[in-house]
């Protein structure tokens, strides 16, 4: 069997009867509940659990009904560097497709060496008629992944991560109504997609946005929402309907400057319960279309505030939100300016306010 995998290795060895020993098989752990059993497995990697069908009868073929998988890189780490990773992908997949019986609840597929991706279509498939409510999908950023048409017909989804994968909702897509958990990583889709995707996920509560397209407007819409987090470019941002959110976190990319300007007292004036906002490079520029002392509404739920001083104009900004929270238990500020004489005094006094703030 020289140039196989081990993991393939594994798969054919599930075929074939076990080989027992003539003395110690009493001490195979055979005995063990099925509870206990899946348990062990769920807790291995793949190609581990696939190994223990050796051990009995009772352990063959019992990681063809685990309800949690996990597909990465390491799966294929083995010293016999023969077949190139697609190969051997397309014969996991194979196996996976043909052996796997039940439900999978969650499933990770993580892929950063793959620059093609074989019978993932026919997987997402599978998934999708077999109760998926967890999945994690990432892949390179050499080739984006585009979700088929079966991925949107997943009905159960509760928590969901894609990366490096292009969203092209079908017309007839009416949401994720059992979504609780969103986080977008350097995907490719429209404003109205997203927006449409976010808005038709009447539950959910964590959301994060790491986009690399610079889109024209992100509108959010999410009434249970409680943390959202952005990191990327856009020229218009907004979130209505909010009232739960307790933690956000904002940076923008380098456009920036092309940004609408938003007013910062009204802007936060839509967070009733913010507990944590941390606002990093980018992001207080979007802010400061005119930046009073103190906001007109207080914001007595604030403990802990993070704030990113890359201009001088930063500065009114921080000292605003520092003087609007009177409960603040945590404040950080990281400066990141020339070491110019001007700018220095500017900062100075800066600390010297913050002290002063009553």
């Amino acid at each position: 069997m020289k140039g196989i995998d081990n993991l393939q290795q594994s798969y054919q060895c599930c075929m074939m009867p076990p080989k027992r020993k003539k003395h110690g098989c009493e001490s195979l752990p055979t005995n063990l509940p099925e509870n206990v059993i899946n348990a062990i497995l769920m807790c291995l990697p793949l190609r581990d659990a696939v190994r223990t069908s050796i051990l009995s009868k009772k352990w063959r073929y019992k990681w063809c009904r685990l309800p949690q998988l996990t597909l990465d890189d390491k799966i294929w780490k083995t010293t016999n560097n023969l077949l190139s990773p697609s190969i051997k992908f397309t014969n996991i997949m194979y196996n996976i497709l043909t052996l796997h019986s039940g439900p999978i609840t969650k499933f990770t597929l993580s892929m950063s060496e793959l620059k093609k991706y074989p019978k993932i279509d026919s997987l997402i498939y599978l998934l999708s008629r077999n109760g998926i409510e967890h999945l994690v999908v990432q892949f390179s950023e050499w080739n984006l992944y585009k979700l088929p048409s079966s991925f949107f017909t997943c009905s159960q989804l509760r928590h969901l991560t894609l990366q490096n994968c292009l969203i092209c909702p079908p017309p007839a897509f009416k949401g994720f109504d059992m979504l609780i958990s969103l986080e977008l990583c350097h995907v490719s889709v429209s404003s109205i997609s997203l927006e449409s995707l976010i808005s038709s996920s009447p539950y959910l509560e964590n959301l994060v946005l790491k986009i690399s397209d610079t889109l024209s407007h992100i509108q959010i819409k999410a009434p249970l929402l409680k943390s959202f987090g952005f990191t990327g470019c856009t020229k218009f941002i907004s979130l209505k309907n909010v009232p739960h959110l307790t933690k956000l976190s904002l940076m923008y990319g380098e456009s920036y400057e092309d940004s609408e300007k938003c007013d910062l007292d009204k802007f936060l004036r839509s967070f009733p319960v913010l507990e944590h906002l941390h606002l990093e490079y980018g992001s207080s520029q979007f802010l400061v279309a005119d930046v009073p002392k103190r906001l007109s509404s207080a914001l007595d739920h604030l403990k802990h505030l993070y704030v990113s001083v890359d201009e001088l104009d930063d500065i009114s900004c921080a000292l605003c939100l520092i003087r609007s929270a009177p409960y603040l238990q945590t404040l950080e500020v990281k400066v990141s300016m020339d070491e110019s004489d001007n700018e220095v005094d500017e900062v100075s006094a800066f600390w010297i306010s913050v002290l002063l703030i009553p």
